[in-house]
């Protein structure tokens, strides 16, 4: 996707342990927020940070996405997350584990309604979404304002159904730009595509 590395602040909602959050600081030179729901996950985070070379530009936040965007007094021109999943599943006995992959906690509305407070008049968001939520976000999203711009469709095998969308958001509308991408080909190894545009976060490469 044409994330813009250059921008000065990135913002990763839900970071998790914190991997695209040292990833975007691997990247590029900005300031980097993370917020995470999860205490232990948060903490996870935080060790990661401290333990990276990049611990002077990433900073964990353990709140929740609403609180922090009410309370946030800065604003964002990069925007990453990889959003809560299945809004229609059913729930896990393992709640501390897949309450970031429930909808409950971030509605798209309340992550939609969020982004566009903290995210610049020129900035972008982008995120990961499964097919068919990829689509019904795209068209909440323009009800806040926020347009897809990039749409790559990610293949899980060549010649096989979209399992992911990657999508880039801005607040004015321009003609959207289409790409795809296959991670396996049809023996089952990694693509030469994806190798390349992952090899520097994965030692396999």
């Amino acid at each position: 996707m044409g994330c813009n590395w250059r921008s000065r602040k990135h913002l990763d909602i839900g970071t998790g342990t914190g991997l695209i959050a040292l990833m975007l600081a691997q990247r590029s030179n900005a300031q980097i927020h993370a917020v995470e729901i999860d205490e232990q996950s948060a903490q996870q985070a935080k060790d990661n940070v401290v333990n990276s070379r990049w611990s002077n530009r990433v900073e964990i936040h353990h709140a929740s996405f609403q609180d922090f965007a009410k309370q946030s007094a800065r604003q964002y021109d990069l925007i990453v997350s990889n959003p809560p999943y299945f809004i229609k599943s059913y729930k896990s006995p393992e709640v501390a584990r897949t309450v970031a992959r429930h909808n409950e906690l971030l509605p798209h509305n309340e992550l939609l309604k969020g982004i566009n407070a903290v995210l610049t008049p020129n900035g972008r968001f982008a995120g990961i979404f499964p097919y068919t939520e990829g689509n019904v976000f795209v068209a909440k999203a323009s009800t806040y304002g926020l347009y897809c711009t990039t749409r790559v469709n990610v293949h899980g095998k060549e010649q096989g159904e979209v399992k992911r969308l990657l999508l880039e958001f801005e607040r004015k509308p321009k003609p959207l730009t289409q790409e795809s991408i296959s991670i396996r080909n049809l023996n089952g190894d990694f693509t030469a595509e994806y190798i390349m545009l992952t090899k520097d976060f994965y030692l396999a490469f």
